[in-house]
């Protein structure tokens, strides 16, 4: 009689690997959002996905890696080398720009919102002050 254990092994490292794939697509267009939006984090996302990619599909995280906009952004955070401090600044200021829109006309009156939002804001802007500056 032949086991089958091993087959159903090769099921779960398939499954496993559909799942990171999956998590890496969601968290790169959630990243990407953050761009933009900066209430929403870029720099976690995009090495979230790079981390699930990483375990998941070689050619996804070449592509990640190697690509022209985010692919040095990641690579610096990852290696420790930091981020420009023109980046940190127009983060800093856009994400407080937005969390004071936010909570004056957006959850005015909430209280816990306003307060939510403004413990998310330092802590990030903490986080960013902490993060190197990168230099070419």
């Amino acid at each position: 009689m032949v086991s089958q254990a091993p087959l159903s092994k090769v099921k779960k490292q398939k499954s496993i690997r559909i799942l990171l794939i999956i998590a890496g697509i969601i968290s790169l267009g959630l990243g990407g959002i953050g761009i933009f939006i900066p209430i929403l984090p870029t720099t976690p996302f995009l090495l979230l996905s790079a981390a699930c990619f990483m375990r998941s599909s070689e050619r996804l995280h070449k592509w990640l890696i190697n690509n022209r906009l985010l692919g040095d952004y990641i690579r610096n955070y990852q290696e420790g080398r930091g981020i420009p401090k023109k980046t940190k600044i127009t983060s800093i200021l856009l994400l407080w720009l937005a969390i004071l829109y936010s909570s004056f006309f957006v959850v005015d009156e909430i209280l816990i919102y306003q307060v939510g939002l403004f413990i998310v804001a330092t802590a990030v802007s903490i986080h960013l002050i902490r993060v190197p500056n990168f230099k070419k």
